[in-house]
């Protein structure tokens, strides 16, 4: 079965019915959906399943009692030895979800850290992205560094110089590139 992995900035807390069609599209082919318990994107995406009926999904949770599960789906506790509350107490969850799945779709507001790094993980797994630019209500398919190259042209020059600052951005895509290049020698 295939599996999707949902997630998005916690910014963002209405979707747009061009995402909403997309959730009714994965729901409709049968997949299961991985997402996490955050608020935003994530619990607005459980909402719109819960909606849609779909039984096929898994909340993923750093935290013993995930913050939301609208759907009462199965729960995946993802222990860490991380301090609870820090950015790699959440990453834990996420880096399972990638992991877990064939594909990701991600909701992207420019600037979240979180939704780059999860595009990133995927990509380094090997898996595409499909990522929905909230701001300009556009989908960007994500199967390589140079795609993400692209979607990175969305931020702004602070959102990059941020980025860069918490998951050194830069030195992310220069090793993705480098890994692709080490394929063709």
């Amino acid at each position: 079965m295939t599996t999707v992995f949902v997630a998005g900035s916690i910014t963002i807390k209405n979707l747009d019915m061009l995402l909403v069609d997309r959730l009714r599209k994965i729901v409709n082919s049968g997949f299961h959906v991985v997402v996490g318990d955050a608020n935003g994107v994530d619990s607005s995406v459980q909402r719109v399943l819960v909606e849609l009926g779909h039984k096929q999904a898994t909340v993923f949770s750093s935290s013993e009692k995930p913050r939301n599960n609208l759907g009462s789906w199965p729960v995946n506790f993802v222990k860490t030895n991380h301090t609870e509350g820090s950015r790699a107490f959440f990453t834990a969850k996420d880096l399972k979800m990638a992991e877990e799945a064939d594909y990701g779709l991600m909701v992207w507001d420019t600037k979240s850290t979180g939704t780059l790094s999860n595009i990133i993980e995927l990509l380094k797994r090997k898996k595409y992205s499909v990522v929905f630019v909230n701001k300009t209500k556009q989908f960007f398919i994500i199967k390589s560094p140079e795609h993400l190259d692209t979607l990175l042209d969305c931020m702004s020059p602070a959102s990059l110089t941020k980025a860069d600052e918490k998951i050194k951005l830069h030195d992310k895509v220069s090793q993705l590139k480098n890994e692709q290049m080490q394929m063709f020698i």
